[in-house]
């Protein structure tokens, strides 16, 4: 028989946990957790984990945490990557971003909403699954993730592959507002290479000019990027020249080749294929000899652990009518007595790999704006980690109820 949700009770434990939770979040931006040096902060994470009383708590060979709520058949998973983005240019900031802020409503600093928010959230939602006894029916796994800001859903690529861990479902806990998202648009890392012929700058008609071939694919580029393809949902497919390179032996030279990076995103029925053909039919990457090619990452982990893969990031979302929505709903209105909204993100999440590659279903719920996310001054709200704790640790026993209908 399904356990009855005892909406009420949840929410009083998750406003009492208020202190507690942002007590932690400080903790966390004050450990500089850039992409592949997350150490420090993983194990802080695992200090909290055991003190509230998770059932296990592994580190796996990428160094991704792992902590475990009950013992029961269903594993349900939630996910909060807890590498952040650099500071970037600190006179923009009005406060140290590790050192961070906090008024009565508000914490500042990095990582705040992208997305340490759904850590602490999420490590109390299992705080306040212990303490009512709700997790007999299910498995609760809760993830710290790591390499996300430099390659989105690599670590679940390895969780699912390597660790051989396959949850139900997933819940993503990057910033919602406390909405319900259902979907991302992909994403791909493209570079074209174009090549010259070096020679003296004085007499630039014996050599190549390789920066002077890239500039009329500069332009198709541009007129390419309007007639993109467009989803009803998910919107239009966008692309953008992200980095410019070239070389030459001198700045009296002629350069001898020229490279531009394309971040590319990508809406619902597109495909990596179609987007790299889309580019080499380009009348001007054609008539340049350009070579358009998929980047591939391969950086080191702060364990050491290389898991190369290429940077194509897909599409993913899940309709109106999944369980995963109706799921959260369920959840949402028995805690808060209103309707959500169901929306989707405008960046890219770990939801790449989990749905994207691998097909388990994902859905979206988090603390902090996705604004907030990469900018100075970050922060998020402390009833939103209120209100996420309170959705986590209805979740569950949610989802066996509408499995039950």
């Amino acid at each position: 028989m399904a356990k009855q949700i005892p909406f009420d009770e949840i929410v009083k434990k998750a406003e009492h946990y208020k202190k507690d939770m942002t007590r932690f979040l400080r903790d966390m931006v004050a450990i500089p957790s850039e992409s592949c040096d997350e150490k420090r902060v993983i194990h802080r994470i695992k200090e909290e984990m055991e003190k509230v009383g998770f059932d296990k708590v592994d580190i796996d060979p990428m160094g991704n945490i792992l902590g475990y709520i009950g013992h029961g058949p269903h594993l349900i998973a939630m996910d909060a990557h807890i590498d952040t983005v650099g500071i970037g240019n600190i006179k923009n900031w009005e406060f140290d971003p590790y050192e961070g802020m906090e008024n009565d409503e508000i914490i500042g600093g990095r990582g705040t909403s992208d997305q340490e928010g759904g850590m602490a959230s999420m490590v109390y939602a299992g705080k306040i699954i212990k303490d009512l006894g709700l997790e007999d029916q299910y498995t609760l796994l809760v993830t710290g993730t790591v390499q996300e800001e430099d390659c989105d859903g690599l670590c679940w690529q390895y969780i699912i592959e390597q660790d051989k861990i396959r949850p139900e479902f997933v819940v993503s806990t990057e910033p919602t507002d406390c909405q319900i998202y259902r979907g991302q648009r992909g994403r791909m890392e493209i570079r074209i290479d174009v090549p010259g012929i070096s020679c003296h700058g004085s007499a630039p008609e014996r050599g190549d000019n390789a920066i002077f071939k890239m500039g009329p694919i500069l332009g198709e580029l541009q007129e390419l990027s309007k007639r993109l393809a467009t989803d009803d949902f998910l919107g239009q497919g966008t692309l953008t020249v992200s980095e410019i390179f070239y070389t030459s032996p001198s700045r009296c030279a002629v350069a001898d080749s020229c490279a531009v990076s394309i971040d590319r995103r990508l809406t619902w029925g597109e495909t990596w294929e179609g987007a790299l053909e889309e580019i080499r039919a380009l009348p001007a990457v054609k008539a340049a000899k350009g070579v358009v090619s998929m980047y591939t990452y391969e950086r080191a982990s702060w364990t050491g652990l290389v898991y190369p893969t290429e940077c194509y990031f897909p599409t993913w979302k899940v309709e109106e009518d999944h369980f995963t929505v109706k799921t959260l709903d369920r959840a949402y209105r028995g805690l808060f007595n209103k309707e959500p909204v169901v929306d989707k993100w405008t960046f890219s999440t770990n939801g790449v790999s989990i749905m994207g590659r691998h097909g388990i279903p994902v859905i979206g719920f988090g603390p902090g704006k996705e604004p907030e996310a990469h900018a100075p001054n970050e922060k998020t709200w402390k009833d939103h980690l209120v209100t996420c704790a309170a959705m986590y640790a209805a979740i569950p026993l949610s989802y066996m109820a509408e499995m039950k209908k």
